[in-house]
């Protein structure tokens, strides 16, 4: 197995365990303030490793398209984290984390659009299927 693929899979372990810690977390407090703090945790163990893991060196390499695009990143994390929070604090974490995870197929149509990555079959059939899987858990009955 590739190395890219391991650290994928343990970045799906992780997210799963956040939302239901996220949740728990949110009990008797705003989603507002609870996702402040959990981004001052972020920020402060992202630093850490950075920190540990970057070559002071590499810091030359950094151009402008890595801070627009970077930044237009963390924009939309940002953007991600406060709805997701709004949604987590009075939904089921099942569903709220299910839906989100429906961010795939917008991941899958702008590498097509903006990075010119190649579409199959198999992921149109597959982004699908995630489609169909969201709209029958998020129905209620």
């Amino acid at each position: 197995m590739e190395r890219w693929v391991s650290y994928a899979f343990l970045s799906m372990f992780f997210a799963g365990f956040t939302s239901v810690i996220a949740k728990q977390g949110l009990v008797g407090i705003s989603s507002e303030l609870g996702l402040a703090l959990r981004t001052i945790f972020v920020f402060v163990f992202v630093l850490l490793f950075a920190a540990y893991t970057v070559m002071p060196v590499e810091l030359g390499n950094l151009r402008r398209e890595n801070y627009l695009w970077l930044g237009l990143s963390g924009v939309t994390t940002a953007l991600s984290w406060v709805f997701y929070y709004k949604a987590l604090k009075v939904g089921d974490v099942a569903t709220v984390a299910l839906i989100d995870k429906g961010s795939v197929v917008i991941a899958i149509l702008l590498a097509w659009l903006i990075l010119k990555e190649a579409i199959t079959l198999r992921m149109v059939c597959g982004a699908l299927l995630i489609v169909a899987g969201l709209l029958v858990i998020a129905k209620r009955s």
